[in-house]
């Protein structure tokens, strides 16, 4: 055998097979067929605790504006702005806005007879469904 022919030979036997790559092909999808799911459920209970945490923070903010003026304001505007209150030592939120929702929606919140409640709609972003988020 000439050195031509072994170069050939050499040449003809390297690299991969179709077989050898749609063998690692379907690996590959396995272990993204195993791993995704797990990812993803990380990440609904990452937003789950975010808009919790937003929750909290809304709410000290509103147990301070009652502290401060003897009532829970109107709207959450008023934990940013004064208005006619007379002992308002706002802001009350660090970031100088009304946070939103993991999923981009406005938290909602109500005055109730005994206080107040925060609530998110959750992924839907319509109240029911099973998601929502409340203090």
């Amino acid at each position: 055998m000439n050195t031509v022919q072994k170069n050939e030979e050499q040449h003809a036997r390297s690299g991969f097979t179709l077989i050898e790559v749609m063998l690692v092909v379907v690996i590959i999808g396995i272990l993204a067929a195993v791993v995704l799911p797990r990812i993803s459920g990380r990440v609904g209970q990452s937003k789950e605790s975010a808009a919790k945490s937003g929750i909290a923070s809304i709410g000290l903010a509103l147990d301070l504006y009652e502290t401060d003026n003897g009532n829970f304001p109107a709207s959450l505007q008023s934990l940013l702005t004064k208005g006619s209150e007379q002992n308002w030592r706002g802001p009350y939120l660090k970031k100088l806005e009304i946070p939103i929702d993991p999923w981009g929606h406005e938290f909602v919140y109500t005055v109730r007879e005994n206080g107040y409640e925060i609530k998110s709609y959750g992924a839907n972003g319509s109240e029911g469904g099973g998601d929502d988020i409340t203090n």
